[in-house]
């Protein structure tokens, strides 16, 4: 009867343990769980207005798409502004909602190392327990347990529980390496998300100067043209000269160049390097190359450059050593440029510039200043059609212009 009482004492000690152990754990996770729903919830309402932002950029790149293949007209051309105004607001406000949305994922990522942080401590505790359980039990040897029982199916029957213990000592010891694992894990999330949170921060910086640069565009075509149609006409045609004659222009001199360099002895293009470099510090882009979005895609063609925000006489650099093909400038609002004729078959055109150091026919290293950016309306270089301050920049492998951020760092 002892020996029963005994084997029955040892089979409740230990089931009392686990579960007590179990009810320990699930209590101090309780509140945490809790923020980690709770943080759940919000996040899935930042994806809901992400989604909706997402759907209202959409349709005013549909919108500014179907302006502009409207007829072109002042009030097409503004109206097209007016949805980059937008579209500009918008980006800010999905930038915004992505900042939120990182922050709620790092505090999520917190508090899930601190529940397996607790769940860790609990388990080291849980297995501590175990062993004296089986520890205890080996204080007596198989012989002497034989001897106190009746039978072998009492032996067999204590024997099975302190099989059961020693199971969940294994059992334990996995949760432990996953629980290690998981926290591994979480902790190289929570890195990655604190550098795409800085990343969105700088993000968030750029696209608020860039709605400051899209409302100036609008003011700008505004004031350009007095508010009237006719003003626009004679401007956008002003535009398209200029543009068809520094294309023809930029076409012939670098082939013509080429030539008369490849018959000089000790050519120095040869022995240059045509690695590129930011002509101006990196920036944010207001056109990209070939920019589905270019206000002026369907009037002036295909945007072969990027236009880099810039303040109006920032200093311009060299993106790479060369020889200086053509200086475009004379000082007044005609659109001006300077080109580069590099190695491998590179060159580079830097447009709307307000003022030039180099002149043609010399040589130049890269990163020397050989002027300064323009584009503000009305100032000297800016052309008859520029929206804001910025610099055009081209860079065209064999003559036929190419997209500078892959040749960029």
């Amino acid at each position: 009867m002892i020996k029963v009482f005994r084997t029955t004492l040892l089979a409740l000690l230990v089931l009392s343990f686990l579960a007590c152990s179990g009810q320990v754990m699930a209590e101090s996770n309780y509140e945490i769980n809790a923020d980690i729903q709770l943080l759940n919830n919000q996040l899935q309402n930042k994806q809901k207005q992400l989604s909706q932002i997402r759907e209202e950029q959409k349709q005013y790149n549909e919108l500014i798409e179907k302006y502009q293949h409207s007829q072109v007209t002042l009030e097409s051309q503004l109206a097209i502004l007016e949805n980059r105004v937008t579209k500009a607001g918008l980006d800010i406000a999905e930038t915004e909602l992505g900042i939120d949305q990182s922050n709620l994922e790092i505090r999520k990522l917190g508090l899930d190392i601190q529940a397996k942080d607790k769940e860790i401590e609990n388990e080291k505790d849980h297995l501590g327990n175990l062993l004296q359980l089986v520890y205890k039990q080996n204080q007596v040897s198989t012989l002497e347990i034989l001897l106190l029982h009746d039978s072998l199916a009492e032996f067999l029957n204590e024997a099975r529980y302190l099989e059961d213990t020693n199971e969940e000592i294994g059992n334990s010891l996995d949760d432990l390496r996953r629980y290690k694992s998981i926290i591994e894990q979480d902790q190289q999330r929570k890195v990655k998300k604190s550098e795409e949170l800085t990343t969105l921060k700088d993000s968030l910086e750029r696209k608020r100067d860039a709605l400051v640069y899209e409302e100036n565009s609008k003011n700008n075509v505004l004031a350009a043209t007095e508010a009237k149609e006719s003003q626009y006409q004679t401007l956008l045609t002003q535009a398209k000269q200029e543009q068809t004659q520094a294309t023809a222009e930029i076409n012939s001199i670098e082939s013509t160049v080429r030539q008369r360099l490849a018959q000089l002895e000790g050519n120095k293009l040869e022995f240059l390097d045509s690695d590129f470099a930011w002509p101006i510090p990196e920036n944010y882009i207001t056109a990209t190359f070939h920019d589905p979005g270019y206000p002026f895609r369907h009037i002036l063609g295909e945007h072969p450059a990027i236009d880099i925000r810039s303040s109006q006489g920032s200093t311009l650099r060299a993106a790479a050593s060369g020889y200086v093909a053509k200086v475009r400038y004379d000082g007044t609002r005609r659109y001006a440029y300077i080109m580069l004729i590099h190695a491998d078959g590179f060159s580079t055109v830097y447009g709307h510039v307000s003022k030039v150091n180099v002149s043609t026919d010399q040589y130049v290293l890269q990163g020397q200043v050989i002027g300064a950016t323009g584009g503000a309306p009305g100032t000297p270089g800016s052309g008859y059609f520029s929206t804001g301050p910025h610099l055009h920049f081209e860079i065209r492998k064999e003559g036929i212009p190419v997209n500078p951020l892959n040749h960029l760092p």
